[in-house]
């Protein structure tokens, strides 16, 4: 190898190993933005996605123990439900109520709820009602049997003797309107809510 072939190989060698340092160089030289921006960014997109199709929810109260406990935390969709029997849903009791409430769907409009608070037996269309551990033995101001208006639901808390719900005037059958979601997931405790 010549003088001068030695040379330019020593000169390019000197040129990527400059071009190495400075790349270092400029790695290390991270700002605050650089970090802060990708977590900016994914607190936006969890933001909208809870904002726009998800909601957490605080349970208050004992009316759907055991399935939900005071103070859990739960997870509701918001967006296009269709109301099932079953389903455990968060609802606001008026249009002009700020306070939600958690009960459970035993039966959808045109259905015929009957309650015999002597036996503790619930019956949709006369087939027992088989969400609550136990009897429906408190009754409230309104007279069985009843058949759920048109564009309305009839909602139970699970724990029949805490619970203030449909037996009640003060709730009644509830509009569909006021549904402000299905409970789909327990975030404290974790878990799937059934």
């Amino acid at each position: 190898m010549s003088k001068a072939e030695e040379t330019t190989l020593n000169f390019n060698y000197d040129e990527e190993d400059n071009k190495k340092k400075k790349g270092k160089k400029e790695k290390s030289k991270l700002t605050v933005f650089d970090i802060l921006e990708p977590i900016v960014a994914a607190l936006l997109v969890i933001t909208v996605i809870f904002t726009l199709f998800f909601r957490i929810v605080n349970v208050s109260g004992p009316s759907m123990m055991p399935t939900l406990n005071n103070g859990d935390k739960i997870i509701i969709s918001a967006r296009g439900y269709e109301p099932e029997i079953g389903d455990i849903v968060v609802l606001s009791t008026s249009s002009e109520s700020k306070k939600t409430i958690v009960k459970r769907i035993i039966a959808l409009e045109g259905d015929k709820v009957d309650i015999n608070f002597t036996t503790g037996i619930v019956t949709v269309n006369g087939v027992e009602e088989e969400y609550a551990e136990e009897l429906t033995l408190q009754q409230f101001d309104i007279a069985f049997p009843i058949t759920v208006p048109e564009g309305c639901v009839f909602v139970l808390g699970d724990n029949r003797s805490d619970s203030l719900d449909s037996r009640s005037t003060e709730i009644g059958c509830v509009d569909e309107r006021y549904i402000i979601g299905k409970v789909i997931f327990g975030i404290s405790p974790f878990g799937k809510v059934e």
